[in-house]
């Protein structure tokens, strides 16, 4: 196992150097620059020599080639950069910022883990009654609801008509402020995994080997707990990974709604300034974590069927 994990990680190289390379030439090529946001978006026009200078300290009037192999000896270095705008390490910044969306990404997932999956086992269990027609319409109107649609309704609803908790901010951390965010952001996984769950415990009740369970006279307890479970958890963990996988991603629009310092409002307010610098150190480490958990999914695979080898 040890070789296999060591063997993924040296794998992540290449993919995160192509990742950087991407990125650099998108911003290298966009229309804009970190000059042109200091001047208002050209209300206030900068004279061309303080635009020649704003350039030459922060290394871009440099040719792109040289830019370029600048930016891969520092990212091997594990240097992400200065900040254009505050000139602070690029690394600083996303080590503050990290935190609180890990915190809304794991309260979200904890939402559609505890009753995602427990519904759409229930769901498959009793296909066709009401719960399962409650749960698929569920699943459907959750999957094609937009987040920030769901987080203006929450936000409406329970902060400005109830007055329960708050409609935005992080307060230093407080559970009530972690909420409706967490609950907008986890909607769509929760449906997710209830839609999953129910379509694979649904294919392994019709497979042979339970046919077989249920004429040896194991009891329904017995066949799901050994037949079932194991076998459906290969479907709902592949699905779960991804979604875990993309939710530092995912939580970009939530976070500006809901104003949650995490790295998603980070890289929209880096954007809007061509901080290019952040902008490349935080889409790097959502990739990064992405590909850390499909690791993480791959052993997980091999601890719950015996049939698959990490090699």
């Amino acid at each position: 196992m040890g070789r296999y994990v060591l063997r993924r990680l040296l794998q992540m190289i290449p993919t995160l150097l192509a990742v950087a390379a991407l990125i650099f030439l998108i911003f290298s090529v966009l229309p804009g620059s970190f000059a042109g946001t200091m001047t208002g978006g050209g209300r206030r026009a900068l004279s061309p020599e303080l635009v020649a200078q704003i350039n030459a300290q922060f290394g871009l009037d440099k040719p792109l080639p040289v830019r370029f192999w600048d930016y891969l000896v520092r990212l091997v270095q594990f240097d992400l950069g200065t900040s254009f705008r505050t000139r602070e390490p690029v690394i600083d910044l996303i080590a503050a910022r990290i935190w609180p969306s890990l915190q809304l990404a794991l309260a979200a997932m904890t939402l559609a883990v505890t009753v995602g999956i427990p519904l759409g086992f229930l769901a498959a269990m009793r296909p066709g009654s009401l719960l399962d027609s409650v749960t698929m319409i569920g699943a459907v109107s959750g999957l094609s609801m937009p987040q920030f649609w769901l987080g203006l309704l929450l936000m409406y609803v329970f902060a400005l008509q109830l007055g329960w908790l708050p409609s935005f901010g992080y307060g230093d951390g407080q559970l009530r402020n972690l909420i409706l965010p967490a609950i907008a952001l986890g909607f769509a996984p929760m449906a997710l995994l209830a839609r999953t769950t129910r379509a694979g415990v649904l294919e392994v009740m019709s497979s042979d080997h339970i046919r077989t369970a249920m004429a040896k006279g194991d009891s329904s307890a017995q066949m799901v707990r050994w037949h079932v479970v194991r076998n459906a958890m290969v479907l709902i963990v592949t699905t779960l990974g991804l979604q875990i996988g993309s939710l530092l991603g995912q939580a970009l629009v939530i976070e500006k709604l809901f104003s949650w310092p995490g790295l998603g409002s980070l890289m929209v307010d880096s954007v809007a300034i061509r901080d290019i610098p952040v902008v490349q150190g935080t889409i790097l480490v959502i990739v990064l974590w992405f590909l850390v958990i499909n690791v993480l999914v791959d052993l997980v695979y091999a601890a719950i069927d015996p049939r698959i080898s990490l090699r």
